[in-house]
């Protein structure tokens, strides 16, 4: 059973994956509608985002593990909030630009503080359970949010993307504050060598869980690079589709589904732990879900893509979570440079792809294979970690 605490953990996560949702996804098309951006200009605003994300969340990190998570968590949900109501009230594109930035900020300060909560004082056994708890509550309701956020769009109209996520964020803040008057766990003692099968099986490979570690902290930016390189296309993908903004919503959703039920899979099974195969399985899914997304036009190969582009990032982001917690002794550290790494990648994807554009600015695809060319070097580089003693 869970404590009251890890519950209540829980549902920060939960409540701060659909405020960030929200407004992360669907800014794109507030900016491809209200401004007449395109995938060029879309790219860029990923690229900023992912640039601010970087030294955000490590600050974060470290922020969390010297002065408390809740402290952390109180911190980011005010600030996302305050955002969220001054781009409420701006209604340009300087506005959303500021908005985009003060939120970016705030919110690198609770996801590691967030990710550390759900798995202090936790056995080695509790653990391995509170990170796939983790990663099927924040999977579940992004999927749930990318699923509705274009009906919430179109009914609430562009606004919302705004209103909305700083009523989520302010009940954050209202909750984090009950939370810090609860006692707080028993810390529980590791359980023995025996019980801890990671570090077994980890003995058995041929390179350290540390090396695991960097590996995973190098995979994972990799599949945001894919991630979001892809989602700053999105609208304009939609447009080549004749999907309005709802149909878009339900249509991408796929993917997340795909990748919540990954999660769980993972979760349940853990051959899958410190075995370089099923992480290098991954990337190379990854690369070839990524090209078939960005240029396949058949309706079944883009579903089809989207289920192995979920499987893919599924297992890398559940690797660099994994390990994070699984190796050392500061999570909430830890936690910041699992999100810096991925900061890393929203910003590398993005910036590469419109990059591209502007090189090679009547070759539509330029992003696409520039991104693939990326992911490619990525590869390479996991192959190299793995290789070396």
């Amino acid at each position: 059973m869970l404590s009251r605490r890890k519950a209540i953990g829980l549902l920060l996560e939960g409540l701060n994956t659909l405020g960030c949702a929200y407004f992360g996804n669907y800014v794109f098309f507030l900016l491809q509608q209200q401004d007449g951006f395109g995938n060029r200009e879309n790219l860029l605003v990923g690229a900023l985002h992912g640039l601010i994300y970087v030294p955000a969340a490590w600050i974060g990190g470290h922020y969390a593990e010297r002065h408390g998570l809740t402290k952390a968590m109180k911190v980011g949900f005010a600030g996302m909030t305050v955002a969220m109501l001054a781009g409420a009230g701006m209604n340009s594109l300087a506005g959303t630009m500021l908005t985009l930035v003060g939120w970016t900020i705030a919110m690198c300060f609770t996801w590691p503080a967030l990710e550390a909560h759900a798995t202090h004082g936790e056995s080695d056994a509790g653990m391995k359970r509170m990170v796939g708890f983790y990663n099927i509550v924040w999977s579940g309701c992004g999927g749930l949010m990318f699923f509705l956020g274009g009906t919430l769009f179109e009914t609430l109209g562009a606004r919302s993307l705004f209103w909305l996520p700083a009523a989520i964020f302010a009940v954050q803040l209202v909750v984090t504050h009950w939370l810090d008057t609860l006692p707080h766990d028993p810390v529980l003692p590791p359980a023995s060598a025996s019980e801890h099968h990671p570090e077994a099986v980890a003995l058995e490979q041929p390179v350290p869980p540390q090396t695991f570690l960097k590996m995973a902290w190098l995979a994972n930016p990799f599949a945001y690079i894919a991630i979001n390189s892809f989602q700053a296309m999105i609208p304009g993908r939609s447009a080549e589709l004749g999907l309005s903004v709802a149909q878009s919503g339900w249509f991408w959703a796929i993917w997340f589904l795909a990748r919540f039920l990954t999660f769980i899979g993972l979760w349940q099974w853990h051959g899958w732990h410190y075995r370089f195969r099923w992480m290098l399985a991954a990337f190379i899914a990854l690369i070839l879900a990524y090209v078939a997304l960005l240029m396949g036009r058949s309706v079944l190969v883009l579903v089809l893509a989207q289920v192995v582009f979920g499987l893919a990032t599924g297992l890398l982001y559940y690797a660099s979570l994994f390990y994070s917690m699984d190796v050392g002794e500061t999570k909430g550290e830890h936690g910041g440079i699992h999100e810096a790494a991925i900061g890393l990648g929203i910003c590398l994807g993005p910036a590469v792809g419109a990059g591209a554009l502007y090189l090679a600015p009547s070759q539509p695809q330029a992003g696409a294979f520039a991104v693939t060319a990326l992911l490619l070097t990525g590869l390479a580089g996991l192959v190299g970690l793995r290789l070396r003693r």
